[in-house]
């Protein structure tokens, strides 16, 4: 009885987490819908918020940019030694250059961009939302028949999108130059060779993978971390709670879209060859 008894509370706790689990995601396309809708028909109707985008705009680029520079600057230095010494092995130094770079941008700069928007960004947009719910401005607002989601989450939507846009260029340009002057200036690889090896094979479709990740990414973080900010309650343990859910929730499905699209990127779009 005992065994049979646990079985089925065990169970029962599957079913409310997949319950709660299928209700989180339909409220985050909700959220996502209704954010988009809203800031397009605001700025098709010129009453969007500019004021509130350009101070959400330049703090997130304020508590990212520098941790973005100081993160992608070790993503250079691993893919350059790792990627050096299967090369030097297999003896095709002269395409160090390709694939340091290609791997740099298909992967790293989304990939360091979206754990900045998630961790330092997300964090940032959680707490104020979820402090402003506990301090019930949410329900003024919405009393005053003010939409939150018009007034907080749009802009924030909007002013990460144009954030993470310009981190994965800065990330890009961080590790590459990083791999570069650790191949080039470490004589693994003449400059020449880097350079014609990562031209030959690079693609202009590559840079825009990345930028899409970008965007891809951006957008959920924030849709994550709007949505757990909004709804957190309990006072200050609350806020906390709801911060941590927002940062691992938006790593999982960041993790997952990233494997989705990669995997579409390779089936659909030609690889370049030498």
């Amino acid at each position: 009885m005992t065994t049979m008894a646990v079985g089925r509370s065990g169970i029962a706790a599957a079913r409310t987490r997949t319950r709660a689990g299928v209700e989180t995601g339909g409220k985050l396309v909700v959220l996502a819908i209704e954010s988009v809708t809203s800031a397009a028909s605001d700025i098709v109707h010129r009453r969007f918020s500019w004021t509130e985008f350009t101070l959400q705009a330049w703090f997130m680029t304020r508590v990212s940019l520098l941790p973005t520079i100081l993160v992608a600057i070790p993503f250079g230095v691993i893919i350059s030694v790792q990627i050096g010494a299967v090369a030097s092995q297999v003896g095709a130094t002269s395409f160090m250059g390709a694939v340091n770079g290609i791997g740099i941008l298909r992967q790293a700069a989304p990939l360091v961009t979206s754990l900045m928007i998630a961790g330092a960004v997300g964090s940032a947009i959680c707490s104020d939302l979820g402090a402003r719910a506990v301090r019930e401005e949410i329900d003024a607002l919405e009393v005053m028949g003010i939409s939150p989601v018009q007034r907080l989450v749009a802009p924030r939507v909007l002013a990460s999108l144009v954030v993470a846009l310009l981190l994965t260029v800065v990330v890009a340009m961080t590790a590459m130059v990083t791999a570069y002057v650790l191949n080039v200036g470490g004589g693994k690889v003449s400059s020449g060779a880097y350079l014609d090896s990562f031209v030959a094979f690079s693609q202009p479709t590559d840079l825009a993978l990345a930028e899409l990740k970008a965007l891809v990414f951006g957008f959920i973080a924030t849709i994550v971390a709007a949505h757990k900010g909004l709804n957190a309650s309990g006072g200050p343990k609350g806020v906390a709670d709801a911060v941590n859910q927002s940062v691992v929730l938006s790593v999982i499905l960041l993790a997952l879209v990233n494997v989705a699209i990669t995997q579409a990127y390779v089936m659909l779009v030609p690889q370049g060859v030498a």
